[in-house]
């Protein structure tokens, strides 16, 4: 089985730089992990699953560490410096997935009917000058991290269904992305709610459409680890799976279904997210952050499917990586397999 330091994972990802069904705990003796996470409100499953002893009474000592991006997280994943992670599906993190070094294991954050999901941007400027929907974005310039990133995808499907062109711009990090919208640098963009709706709000960025109307149902996130961790540490994966799936219960009670109390959520997830602001302005962004998470960390593998098949299309991957390489599917529920 592969085992990589990081600067061998970097260089296997080439140019591009990413509970129903669960068995009952296999307790792990109360083994030190390291999880790997954003400080985005789509993180708080594993957040709620360390605050509430999810994680503990599976056995498990958690420690986060933190990253700024999708990319870096899946080379410390293929590094073993971290056992765990959530992030969206990138060309860095399938090549590594083709290396033998890392496996999906489950699915985290998703589109649904129903819930406000993540939306289409425009910069004011552009704004301004027409571009009041995702068609008027033809020719413009459109910002992602990275080429292979979930943004660099959901602009491209969104292009492809209104037929139009696009200019992607890598400017690798999201507060990046913000300056250069906000400036008018780039014209158009996609990201979560949380993160779009209070932007949209303040008049900096206008919000042109839903990702929901052109990608239903897409998995936006996954959890992996690294494909040692799949094969030989079956007992401690599983406990990990179990305690983040009790974590998004939580939340989906308190922050979807409303049969658990939503201000306890709010502080909670105010120790990792927003914490440079003050509980009462937090909130607001907090609330509009509210997506689904996996029921039982369940994974879409049709819209996995359908991310590996327009990575190949584009060239940004090997077009003979299988979707066995990517996804490990004997630990949860598959939706749509």
């Amino acid at each position: 089985m592969t085992h990589l330091n990081r600067r061998r994972a970097l260089a296997l990802m080439g140019g591009t730089v990413a509970a129903a069904g669960l068995a009952a705990p296999a307790y792990a003796q109360n083994k030190t992990i390291k999880v790997g996470a954003l400080r985005f409100t789509s993180h708080s499953a594993s957040f709620i699953a360390l605050e509430r002893g999810y994680f503990a009474e599976a056995g498990l000592n958690v420690e986060f560490e933190f990253f700024q991006a999708a990319t870096p997280m899946a080379v410390a994943i293929a590094s073993g410096d971290v056992d765990y992670a959530v992030t969206a599906v990138s060309g860095g993190l399938i090549n590594l997935a083709e290396k033998g070094a890392i496996k999906v294991i489950g699915g985290a954050l998703s589109e649904e009917d129903g819930i406000d999901g993540q939306k289409y941007l425009a910069s004011d400027a552009a704004f301004q000058a027409g571009v009041t929907s995702c068609a008027a974005l033809d020719g413009k310039r459109y910002a992602v991290t990275q080429a292979g990133s979930s943004f660099h995808y959901m602009g491209s499907k969104m292009a492809q269904a209104e037929g139009i062109d696009l200019s992607f711009v890598p400017l690798q990090k999201v507060g990046a992305i913000i300056g250069a919208m906000k400036s008018g640098q780039v014209d158009g963009w996609s990201i979560v709610p949380h993160i779009a709706k209070p932007l949209a709000g303040s008049g900096a960025l206008h919000i042109i459409g839903n990702v929901a109307d052109y990608l239903p149902d897409y998995q936006v996130t996954t959890v992996f680890t690294s494909a040692k961790n799949a094969a030989d540490e079956r007992g401690q994966t599983e406990s990990f799976l179990n305690g983040f799936s009790k974590g998004a219960d939580d939340y989906a009670a308190a922050m979807i279904d409303g049969t658990a109390d939503q201000d306890a959520m709010v502080d909670l997830i105010h120790k990792y997210v927003y914490t440079d602001r003050e509980r009462a302005k937090a909130a607001p962004s907090i609330i509009n952050g509210t997506m689904r998470i996996n029921k039982g960390a369940a994974l879409n593998l049709a819209s996995i499917q359908d991310q590996l098949d327009w990575f190949q299309s584009e060239g940004l991957v090997d077009a003979g990586i299988s979707i066995d390489q990517l996804v490990d599917t004997s630990y949860v529920e598959m939706i749509g397999a």
